[in-house]
């Protein structure tokens, strides 16, 4: 599949009001659009190593059956510190935060912001940014959308070096290969096109190797799928529901895999999505705009209304009323028949589309979809 972008666009789109925002860490820049509605939780993103919050998330957010999402929710955009647009290099013997101080900033972020909870959007370093906040803060975050998220702590740098023919220590090669299989570094020339020239011109080169560095060392999750009956009130693990969405030829599937097998099967859903590698936010807004409103509504936010590409069809299949009630009698949080009919619609569109059955070793739910 051939994506084309236009860095111009990536640059310009989207409006907001910028912040600097002092945390315990250090100041960390965000961009709020709209303002909190009542007491619902506002939408924040974190993006992944060589990107920004732009870079990384406006085809989505400016995908048109997105904005129809975000017209109930604020949303929020973090940049990881020095990563922003037009970032000023970091004076010389800056330490930079840890990923897990990058995840400490956040609550700063909400006091300043007078923000009580939030949805989370991570792409991923982003995704482990968020994840290890919510660990540190479950009353905060009610949900969590993970993007090629690696709960994992051995260091990415060497693996991507050894995918890379004729490897010679180039920071955005390495990037690049975290980013994209090695197919599609041969093959989709717009797209890689596009994000090597913005990699390589429009973030600072020492404040990107900075960011590399804190994701390289990062520390394992710790992570732990509970045992119903026995440890689900100690067990380190995330208490949120949690989308997890990796493209099927994406470096990162192995990482996502092995977070979902972490986490309790009752709050999480894994959506492999075919024909798709890395940034599937970029790659499949649609399909993955589809996926986070059908979230969303299984938490009980925002009415039932259809997308614009979606067809008049409301009621699910047998098959997929089945595959539902599997998956949410668990779930003592689902009461309204609109929060009901949401969690149908997203098992809907992850089985109308399955490229196979519901994989159920080692009792993981890994559902692949065709897009």
């Amino acid at each position: 599949m051939s994506t084309v972008l236009d860095l111009d666009q990536i640059a310009c789109a989207g409006n907001g009001v910028e912040h600097d925002i002092e945390t315990p860490h250090g100041v960390l820049h965000v961009t709020m659009r709209g303002v909190p509605k009542g007491n619902r939780p506002v939408i924040l993103t974190y993006h992944d190593i060589g990107l920004n919050h732009k870079s990384c998330f406006n085809t989505l957010f400016n995908y048109e059956d997105m904005q129809e999402i975000t017209q109930h929710f604020a949303v929020v955009h973090v940049d990881a510190p020095g990563q922003q647009e037009g970032a000023p290099p970091f004076p010389t013997g800056y330490r930079y935060p840890t990923m897990d101080e990058l995840s400490e900033m956040l609550p700063s972020v909400m006091t300043r912001l007078k923000i009580n909870s939030v949805i989370g959007i991570g792409v991923g370093a982003g995704s482990y940014i968020l994840t290890r906040f919510a660990l540190n803060n479950p009353a905060l975050v009610e949900g969590l959308v993970l993007i090629d998220v690696d709960p994992c702590a051995e260091g990415w740098i060497d693996w991507a070096a050894s995918k890379l023919s004729g490897w010679t220590s180039n920071l955005v090669d390495i990037v690049m290969a975290h980013h994209f299989s090695t197919d599609e570094l041969t093959e989709n020339q717009e797209l890689i096109q596009t994000y090597r020239l913005h990699i390589a011109q429009d973030i600072n080169q020492d404040n990107l190797a900075l960011f590399c560095g804190s994701y390289q060392y990062r520390q394992d999750l710790g992570i732990e799928r509970p045992v119903v009956g026995l440890n689900e009130d100690t067990v380190n693990t995330l208490t949120c529901p949690a989308l997890l969405v990796v493209g099927d030829t994406s470096p990162a599937v192995e990482a996502v895999v092995e977070c979902n097998s972490r986490l309790n099967p009752t709050k999480t859903t894994l959506l492999k999505m075919a024909d798709c590698g890395g940034l599937p936010q970029v790659v499949q807004p649609g399909k993955l705009a589809e996926a986070f409103k059908y979230f969303v509504q299984g938490m009980g936010y925002i009415p039932y209304v259809h997308l614009s590409h979606l067809s008049n069809e409301s009621v699910p299949s047998a098959g997929m009323t089945r595959l539902a009630r599997s998956r949410t009698t668990s779930s003592s949080s689902i009461t309204s028949m609109d929060t009901s009919r949401s969690r149908n619609n997203l098992n809907s569109l992850l089985e109308s589309n399955s490229a196979g059955a519901l994989d159920r070793q080692s009792g993981t739910q890994t559902m692949e979809v065709s897009c």
